[in-house]
Order: C-alpha cells, then sequence, then structure tokens
C-alpha cells in the first residue's frame, strides 16, 4: 500500500496508508442522524480532521486512544472546502513493527522550525546581558527552575505557537520587538527583557503538555497570567537586589501583557514598557496566524478563505 504524504502535502483522490498522533477522538452525530467518530490527526507538518463513519468507527473505535500514535489506512476527500482523511482502518502504533516500515514519533510531533539547543544559547545570551542584577537573578533562577518545561512547551493549545518548544520561540521573538522598540522609545530596555521572558510564563503551570496539548486543572481554574505572577513572586524571595517597587513592575508586565480587561488582563497598561510588551505580544501572535493560515490556505484564488479569529480573509503573497 502506497504512503500518504504529509499533512501539509495532502491533495484530493489519494488513497494510502500513514502514521499521526491523535490529538483528539470524539463521536458525533451527522445531520442526518448518522454516528461517526471526529478524530484531530497531526504530524510535524500540520492537522487534518479524520473521520471514521458507522461501521468503521464501531470495529476500530476501541483500538486506540486520543494521545497515541496511530497506524490509519484512509482515503482523502474534500469536504467544504477542506480536506479530510476518511478513514478505512486505524489502529494504535505497534512502534518495533511499524518503524521497519518507516514510523518515526518525531514525524508526527508539530515542533518549532528552530533548533531548541539554537533558541536555549539565545535566551541564555537574553538574560546575560540585562544589566539590572535583580532582574537579571530573577530571571536566571526562574529560568533554571523551569528549564526541562521551557524547552518543550508549546505557547498555545491551538492558536499560536501551538506546537513543541512554540512558547520559547514566541519569547525570543518578543525579545527581538521589545529590544528595537525600547531604543526607539527610550524605554526600559531590562524591566522590557525581562517582561519578555516572563509575561507568558505561567503557561507552564497553565498547560499540560506531553505529546498533546491541554489545559491543567490550574489552568481551567486560575489561568497563565495569575500563575505566572504567582511565579514570580515566589522566585523574587530573598532577592537583595531585586527592590519590591522593582518587582512590581515585572509584575505589572505580566498582569497587563493582553492589553485590556477584554482581553483578559486583571488590569491595563500603565506604564510605556506595559503598552510596548503589550502590543509587541498581540503582534507576535496576530503575524503567526496570518502566516499559518497563509501556508495552510488551500483555495485557488488571491485571498484565502475567511479567518474567523481575525474576521477577515488575506492577500496571499504573489507566487514565487
Amino acid at each position: 500500500m502506497s504512503r500518504l504524504p504529509r499533512i501539509r502535502e495532502l491533495a484530493p483522490n489519494l488513497t494510502g496508508v500513514g502514521y499521526y498522533l491523535c490529538a483528539s477522538k470524539e463521536a458525533r452525530t451527522a445531520q442526518g442522524g448518522g454516528q461517526f467518530m471526529q478524530l484531530l490527526l497531526q504530524d510535524r507538518s500540520g492537522q487534518v480532521l479524520g473521520k471514521l463513519f458507522a461501521q468503521e468507527a464501531e470495529r476500530f473505535g476501541n483500538e486506540f486512544e486520543q494521545g497515541e500514535f496511530v497506524a490509519v489506512d484512509a482515503r482523502t476527500n474534500i469536504y467544504r472546502g477542506r480536506i479530510e482523511l476518511v478513514v478505512n482502518r486505524i489502529r494504535r502504533v505497534n512502534p518495533d513493527q511499524d518503524r521497519l516500515h518507516g514510523f518515526r514519533e518525531e514525524d508526527c510531533i508539530p515542533t518549532s522550525p528552530r533548533s531548541v539547543d539554537e533558541m536555549w544559547t539565545e535566551l541564555s545570551a537574553l538574560i546575560d546581558a540585562v544589566a539590572d542584577e535583580g532582574l537579571r537573578v530573577l530571571l536566571r533562577r526562574i529560568v533554571a527552575d523551569n528549564e526541562a518545561r521551557l524547552r518543550i512547551w508549546p505557547a498555545a493549545q491551538t492558536i499560536h505557537h501551538a506546537y513543541r518548544s512554540g512558547l520559547l520561540e514566541h519569547i525570543l521573538q518578543i525579545a527581538r520587538v521589545v529590544d528595537t522598540l525600547a531604543g526607539i522609545y527610550e524605554a526600559d530596555r531590562d524591566l522590557l527583557r525581562a517582561g519578555a521572558i516572563l509575561h507568558d510564563i505561567g503557561k507552564l503551570q497553565e498547560l499540560d503538555y506531553d505529546l498533546v496539548t491541554g489545559y491543567s486543572r490550574e489552568g481551567n481554574l486560575v489561568g497563565h497570567i495569575a500563575l505566572g505572577l504567582m511565579m514570580v513572586r515566589e522566585a523574587a524571595q530573598g532577592i537583595a537586589s531585586l527592590s519590591e517597587a522593582r518587582r512590581t513592575e515585572v509584575e505589572h508586565l505580566i498582569a497587563s501583557h493582553h492589553g485590556s480587561l477584554e482581553f483578559g488582563s486583571p488590569v491595563e497598561p500603565k506604564t510605556i514598557e506595559a503598552f510596548v510588551l503589550a502590543m509587541a505580544d498581540d503582534l507576535d501572535a496576530k503575524l503567526h496566524q496570518v502566516r499559518r493560515h497563509i501556508a495552510e490556505d488551500e483555495t485557488s484564488s488571491e485571498f484565502t478563505s475567511y479567518h474567523p479569529r481575525l474576521k477577515r480573509v488575506l492577500l496571499k503573497p504573489p507566487p514565487e
């Protein structure tokens, strides 16, 4: 049997087998009343919906669980303008057996395009460049205490940088932006660097992540902004060179980085640095969504399909 291409390269009227990570598995009712099982399958290149209809769902529905690697025999179909997989057979991967046929775990896990070690070196250099001793000690302490998670954590479940090491990628991109803007607007560069690194640090507790991203109990009940504030307050204890006033400035950046009460910040920006950080965070998240939507769009027109979160269509760049 032929192999299906990577998810990003799927086209109509293909049949074959593929290896994926099953990110979700849910029983659904069709418009006509029939039952089917909807799957969200992913590989390193992206995600695709899969469907197991009644007979196949009954036969194979217990052969795998959400969060497991799966071997899929399927055909591609177009539904409402998007590619989907109609699944004929599916089972959990047998690693020893399936590796002989091309299965590799790393091929099924969406990951930052940047090397983790390269990004970690950049993060370490960024912290070393912070002149304020109190902030530098705080950053080193929090990063060291959370290194294992910070190296691999996604920045979100679905919206932006929602893949392995996405949070680290997001942090570093914001740090580059605020570093430039600090010079243009005569803002506190050290404070902005600290804000870039710490603004989403609470996501290390808000999100559960192994191979599939979900929300933790604390994440659902408390949220990453409040969790981040608690992490900073705890880590700041005993740092003699970090004044209470300086720590509070950092906490304000975390508390206000969503930019407004409407978008979940408990307070709105009240300093130049808070305005800069909130706008840099929003810019990076939005541009990541724009690039992803353009890259994944399957329409043949000059513009993409409608993006429900951005509430617009997007102009595609001209072909090279």
